[in-house]
Formats: structure tokens, C-alpha cells, sequence
């Protein structure tokens, strides 16, 4: 494999002796330095199956922590040292710097390295000679999968932790309750998962399809299972930030327990696991009894996911039912509020500082900043507060502008569910075209900030929402290649966006996608999508089973 084909591209890549190679072999033994005791096993356990190679103790492979590593690439970088002289040296600034160096070590091995078993044809494994200094450009690189909206079990999220790790991406965010599903057990209150992980139905396509899956859909995690994906994550360098979202989005709670929602604006005991998509007027109710329900969730919440950040949604809640209740009303005068904006505000405040006195910090959707000091309204958002900025980069730029910490994630550029081209082979095309080249150009950082500003952004994250995803060779096919691109976005030193070299990124994705087929990917294939892949469109129904946007999107 040319060291130039690695993605994402690392910093600094040079050759030490011009087209030599070095053997990993049989003999090809395996040292892990203090701290680097993980790796190592990812090595002989992923690596070794690949390759048939036992890589048992020795010296050959050097994995090691490096203070001077540290100072000058940071705790998630890496030196990456192979002079054909007989030591392989991975250096890290720290254990993440390591893993990540052992990832590119796998790259450079070739497509073959990225099977789970040997392939006969395969006889020998060579890296080239080479020297690479690397460190990502952001801390947060992360990727929502939205696994509310359509159940993904819990063997496909362990191996999109995988593919994350090998992208070097290290923040997974579960999208895990919706109208539409509870996917987490909650032991003190069962009936989230007895009866919210369930519907009776499913819109098939966009919310204006006349089609339904009239199958039941559901399922939730475990606590176990959540242990078992945050610890697999962990060992790969990748936090877990769990989302429950409040208080819009969550009739399924309403639904397990009907005492959440707005008994006296609506028949909240007739209320089932919503079954369509779209905004949903049924929000919380914004008593203290419901606090008290959240806080009860959320203590085991913070048991199951060590992470600092939870994420507590804050997007679209319609304030319809809260006009309606006299009971939302009443809480409005009680602590003087000016409207149902600030109640919301209000309402993720408590939790904000809930989370704050133990040693938790609060990220929600831009739509915290409404009702809030930020928008020129209401009070401060909590301290610590961090914001996911959705809708465009307008909501980080107040953000961070605030004193808040950003990340972004417009939907304009990283919205995956968003179709990769137009044509009516695309399958349940939604939004705007976002091609391979749109996300490679990404820039997290808007020219608006600046500075200290600029530095409030923690990093980017693609998501992926699942409302027309409705199994994972779909969540594969919009999500790759692209994601690849993303990768190289928030990890390298990439130049403004119209300067970025695509052509050259479009011509290392020729190995990366043999590292994909390895991997088993259902990928968009560049020329695309195979017979398969395709969603062919009800006859007479215009845009088909979605919800086509033409032309550019506005950058906002």
C-alpha cells in the first residue's frame, strides 16, 4: 500500500528508503510499552485475524507513550516510524495516539489487512518504509446514528464503532429515544422499553408517502448491551454520548406513561409510539413530577456512559400544547417568564445544572439558544452548556460568540440521510444533494470566528437520521463513502475549502474502497447505486418515496 493512499491524509508522510519494503511475517513479534496494553490486543485480535500472524511478544513491533510525542503532536498523536531496519515504532502522545497509529500500521498493510480471516491467495504481508507524524486538527470527530427512528441492533452499532475507529473518529452519538422509540432499559420505570421500544406500523418513505410497513418495528439496548458498546468504544479510543431528548420528540415516553405529557391539553392516555415522521405537536409536560421523571432517568443515564457530555436534544418542540395548558401557563407566571420560549429554556436550564452538580456538562440542538440570554431573551444558558449546531452554522456562531463550546454539524454539508445525487436512481432521495465533494469541503470553522472564538469549536460531527433508513445496507449506503470524506475533514490540516485538493482525495478513495469492500460496506458505489440499492419510485408519484430539495442549499 503507497503511504500515499492513507485516509485520512496524515500531516507529515515521507518515504526513508524509496520503494523498499519491510516483511510482517510469522516471525514479526509485538511489544506493548506501559499504556499501550489495548492496543496491542486490538492488534493481535483484529490485525492477526486478518493476516494469520500471531504477533506474540517481542520487539519487531515497538508500541510505545512518548512525552516528546506529546509536546509536539498532543495526546492523540502519533509517530509512526518504519526504517527497514528491524523495529516498527508506533509512538503516541498518549494511548489514543497509539491506536491511532496502529490504525494507519493497517493501512499500510493493504485492503487484505481489513478481512476477519486470511485469504489463501495472500502469502505475504510488506509495509513500505516510511516516516508519518500525524494529530488531528479537532478533539471531537464524531458521527450520530439515529437509532430511534429505526432500530439498528446492537451487533451493527459494535461494528460502526469499528468503522469509526478505523476513520480515527473517537465521539458516538445515540440518537436513543424519539416519538417514534425507547431504546434504552430503564430499570426504576419498565414500560419505557415494555411499551415504548414499539410500534405498531412504520411510514415507509417520507411522511407524505401513502405507503406503510404494516410490520411491527422495534427494540431497545440493554443495560448490559450499553455496557458492552461503551466499553468496546472505550478500548477504541471512541466516547459514547448518549442522547434522551427533551421535551419535544417524545411521545414514546408519553405513550409508556401517559402522566408526561399535557393530560389537560390532550387525551395523552390515547397516545401509542407515533408511527409517522415529522415534528410532533405531543411534548412533555413541564410539571415537577416530569423533572423528577428525567432526573430518575438520567441516574442511570450517567451509570451507563462515563462520558462528560450527555445530550439532552432541545429541537423542535412545539409550543401548542404548553399555550393550552393551563397548567403550563400557571408554571410560566409562577416563575416569571415572558413566554413558552423561556419555559423551554427553563425546562433544559434544570437539567443543565442538574447535570453540572455532578460533574456532567449539557449539549443540545441550537434551539437551547432560543429563550435564552444568547438569543437576546431569557437567561443565561447553564455554564458548561455546549451546542449542536444543526440548522446551519448561525446557532454555533451565537454559540461560541456566548462563551459556549460548538459542535457543528449543519445540516447543509453533514447531513447524511441527505441524498448523494440526483437522478431517479438514488433510493427515498431526501433534501439536497450532498456529494462526495460537498462533504470533503467542509469547513467546521466559519470565517465569522475568529480566535478565541473560533477555538469554542470543539470539532464537527456527522449524523444520521433514519426516518427512510430502514436497515443497515441503507445506513451504509448513505453514509459511505462519504464518511471517508468527512474523516480527512475534521482530522488533517486541510486548506480552505476551495482549495482542497479533490481530485486527489477521489483518487486515494481508489484503495479505500477496496478497504471498504474488505469490510464488508454497502457503500454508494462512485458511479452509482448498484440494482439493488435502488428504491424504485411508485408509478405517478412525484419525487418518489421522499422528498427531493433542488438546487444548493442555503449556507446559514
Amino acid at each position: 500500500m503507497n503511504p500515499a493512499d492513507l485516509i485520512p491524509a496524515p500531516r507529515v508522510a515521507r518515504e526513508l528508503q524509496s520503494g523498499a519494503r519491510y516483511p510482517v511475517d510469522a516471525e514479526t513479534l509485538l511489544h506493548a510499552g506501559p499504556g499501550t496494553e489495548a492496543t496491542a490486543r486490538w492488534l493481535r485480535a483484529t490485525v492477526g485475524a486478518a493476516t494469520g500472524l500471531p504477533l506474540g511478544p517481542g520487539e519487531e513491533i515497538l508500541l510505545q507513550i512518548a512525552p516528546e510525542t506529546e509536546r509536539k503532536l498532543g495526546p492523540e498523536g502519533y509517530r509512526l516510524t518504519i526504517d527497514g531496519y528491524g523495529v516498527i515504532r508506533i509512538e503516541g502522545g498518549g494511548p489514543a495516539g497509539v491506536f491511532w497509529g496502529a490504525q494507519t500500521f493497517r493501512q499500510l498493510l493493504g485492503p487484505d489487512a481489513f478481512r476477519r480471516a486470511p485469504i489463501a491467495s495472500r502469502e505475504e504481508w510488506t509495509v513500505p518504509c516510511v516516516l508519518i507524524e500525524d494529530a488531528p486538527r479537532f478533539a471531537w470527530r464524531g458521527l450520530m446514528l439515529d437509532v430511534a427512528r429505526h432500530f439498528m441492533p446492537k451487533g451493527d452499532v459494535l461494528d460502526y464503532v469499528d468503522l469509526m475507529a478505523a476513520h480515527k473518529l473517537n465521539v458516538l452519538h445515540l440518537h436513543l429515544t424519539d416519538d417514534q422509540g425507547w431504546r434504552l432499559e430503564i430499570r426504576r420505570y419498565p414500560r419505557l422499553t415494555e411499551v415504548g421500544a414499539w410500534r405498531e406500523r412504520t411510514k415507509f418513505g417520507h411522511r407524505d408517502s401513502p405507503l406503510w410497513d404494516e410490520r411491527p418495528h422495534g427494540g431497545y439496548y440493554t443495560q448490559d448491551d450499553i455496557r458492552e458498546i461503551v466499553a468496546y468504544a472505550a478500548e477504541r479510543h471512541i466516547t459514547v454520548v448518549p442522547e434522551i431528548d427533551v421535551p419535544g420528540h417524545s411521545q414514546a415516553a408519553i405513550a409508556a406513561y401517559p402522566e408526561l405529557g399535557n393530560a389537560d391539553a390532550v387525551d395523552t392516555a390515547s397516545l401509542g409510539v407515533w408511527t409517522t415522521w415529522g415534528v410532533n405537536p405531543n411534548v412533555l409536560s413541564p410539571a415537577d413530577t416530569t423533572l423528577r421523571f428525567y432526573e430518575n432517568v438520567l441516574e442511570e443515564v450517567l451509570e451507563l456512559f462515563p462520558g462528560t457530555f450527555v445530550h439532552l436534544g432541545g429541537d423542535e418542540c412545539p409550543k401548542e400544547q404548553w399555550r393550552a395548558s393551563p397548567a403550563a401557563q400557571d408554571r410560566i407566571r409562577e416563575l416569571g417568564l415572558a413566554d413558552e420560549d423561556e419555559l423551554q429554556n427553563w425546562f433544559l436550564g434544570h437539567f443543565g445544572r442538574w447535570l453540572a452538580e455532578r460533574g456532567r456538562r449539557l449539549i443540545g440542538w441550537d434551539e437551547i439558544l432560543e429563550g435564552s440570554a444568547v438569543s437576546g431573551l431569557g437567561a443565561d444558558l447553564p455554564e458548561g452548556a455546549a451546542v449542536s449546531s444543526w440548522r446551519g452554522y448561525a446557532g454555533g456562531i451565537a454559540a461560541a460568540r456566548a462563551g459556549h463550546d460548538v459542535v457543528m454539524c449543519p445540516k447543509q454539508h453533514v447531513y447524511f440521510d441527505y441524498r448523494q445525487a440526483a437522478g431517479d436512481d438514488e433510493p427515498v432521495p431526501i433534501g439536497y444533494v450532498r456529494t462526495l465533494e460537498d462533504v470533503y469541503r467542509f469547513e467546521p470553522v466559519p470565517p465569522e470566528l475568529t480566535g478565541a472564538e473560533a477555538e469554542r469549536v470543539l470539532g464537527a460531527q456527522a449524523n444520521v437520521w433514519t426516518e427512510v433508513l430502514e436497515d443497515r445496507r441503507r445506513v451504509d449506503y448513505q453514509t459511505f463513502p462519504r464518511l471517508a470524506a468527512f474523516a480527512e475533514a475534521v482530522w488533517s490540516p486541510l486548506p480552505p475549502p476551495s482549495e482542497r485538493d479533490f481530485a486527489g482525495f477521489r483518487e486515494r478513495m481508489t484503495a479505500h474502497y477496496a478497504r471498504l469492500d474488505a469490510l464488508g460496506v454497502d457503500y454508494r458505489p462512485p458511479g452509482g447505486p448498484r440494482p439493488w440499492q435502488r428504491r424504485p419510485a411508485p408509478e405517478g408519484m412525484v419525487g418518489g418515496l421522499g422528498r427531493p430539495i433542488d438546487g444548493s442549499p442555503p449556507i446559514v
